[in-house]
């Protein structure tokens, strides 16, 4: 290896100060991203999308379970792909070991799911065997190839207006690196972290800091084993 030098701690400390000043501009640049997610124009999903759940059928309105937005995610955990039937893909399956427990999106009027192809009993299986926790689908139509991710993962939001469904943002590729952690999640959704610091349209949704410290810095963070009055 070609190490960097050894220097002082009043050195390292000017180099992390220096790197520090560019972090912040991609900080900035990734805020200002969002921002514009959350002015994208919305698609209305016009079909009627059938999937299977654990507890029987369930339209891609169910998939919301109650909420305002949905996250989507098309993982490969079928008959064909490598590791199957013990495994998901590896590259899905790294995805899934990353995902924040859920409670955290639920507390912002969001759910995230996974679908895949693999009947529910294999799912469930699957699950099980990896510790995964997540609502998981299976997918019985279209849903994938007209979304994108019909050959390759990928990642949809969703927004409902009563029971009407708008597509608001989709990546895949190395666009699902970042996904696991809720900020992300949020921060690629029509609604954003709906936090008064944000640069959003008038009128969304968004709460301010509270004045007290004891519920942290944001009024909605939350101990995942206390349900909130406000969760469907």
């Amino acid at each position: 290896m070609n190490t960097p030098p050894i220097v002082s701690p009043e050195e390292w400390e000017a180099a992390r100060q220096r790197l520090l000043v560019r972090e912040k501009e991609v900080t900035h640049a990734r805020d200002a991203l969002a921002a514009e997610r959350r002015r994208m124009p919305w698609l209305a999903v016009e079909k009627a999308y059938q999937f299977d759940g654990p507890t029987g059928k369930a339209s891609l309105l169910d998939l919301f379970e109650g909420r305002r937005q949905l996250i989507v995610y098309r993982a490969f955990l079928e008959p064909g792909v490598t590791g199957w039937p013990e495994h998901a893909c590896i590259g899905c399956s790294m995805v899934a070991d990353q995902v924040a427990h859920v409670a955290h999106l639920n507390a912002r009027d969001t759910t995230l799911a996974f679908v895949s192809r693999a009947p529910q009993p294999d799912i469930e299986r699957v699950k099980a065997r990896m510790g995964w926790e997540m609502p998981w689908y299976t997918l019985t139509d279209g849903f994938d190839s007209d979304f994108g991710v019909g050959e390759w993962h990928g990642t949809n939001a969703f927004i409902r207006d009563g029971d009407s469904v708008f597509r608001t943002y989709f990546l895949n590729d190395r666009g699902d690196e970042a996904m696991g952690g809720t900020w992300s999640y949020l921060d690629m959704t029509a609604l954003g972290r709906q936090e008064a610091w944000e640069d959003s349209p008038e009128g969304y949704p968004q709460t301010p800091r509270p004045p007290s410290p004891s519920r942290g810095p944001y009024g909605w963070w939350i101990w995942h084993d206390e349900p909130r009055e406000t969760d469907p």
